[in-house]
């Protein structure tokens, strides 16, 4: 090889490396913003989840308790118009913090959600008819509590999955 053609050579590479280096540049630059946006979209999807999770645990734990005081009032004769409004607004809280979650979580913890609020939808029904005096037979408060127990293992299941799916695993 004579040194023309090193030459020539070199002039080549040079130009082709000045004429393709911003087309690399701008193909490295576009792939770094389209794994930044992913990255963005990960962490609000989680924190989206995060939310729901909260919020759905908060609501379904604040109804479950509210049902136990109000058996434990209606039990005792005590229940007043304060306690159903509370029942009321928990019971609206439960149902919307639900069917937000419905848009964004899993399915096996909606599984899980529905399986607390069999629980607390049927012991819900009982304070109702417990309340206005329409209860069945065999209903009582003192039953009703007992079943509302059935809840407490169903909410430790939903939240045991609701972190697993968050990556908690303490």
């Amino acid at each position: 090889m004579t040194a023309a053609v090193t030459a020539m050579i070199t002039a080549v590479v040079g130009v082709l490396g000045t004429l393709f280096a911003p087309v690399l540049s701008q193909r490295l630059t576009a792939r770094q913003r389209t794994e930044e946006a992913q990255v963005v979209e990960r962490v609000r999807r989680f924190e989206e989840r995060r939310g729901a999770y909260t919020a759905m645990s908060r609501a379904s734990r604040q109804f479950h308790t509210l049902l136990k005081d109000a058996l434990h009032r209606i039990r005792d004769g005590v229940y007043t118009e304060l306690e159903r409004d509370q029942l009321e607004e928990a019971r609206r809280e439960y149902r919307d913090r639900y069917a937000e979650a419905q848009m964004v979580v899993p399915e096996r913890i909606l599984d899980a959600s529905r399986s607390v609020n069999q629980v607390l939808a049927g012991v819900d029904a009982v304070v109702k008819r417990l309340d206005r005096g329409l209860a069945r037979d065999g209903e009582s408060a003192e039953e009703a509590l007992l079943d509302l127990k059935e809840a407490e293992p169903r909410l430790a299941v939903m939240r045991r999955l609701m972190r697993a799916d968050l990556g908690v695993t303490e």
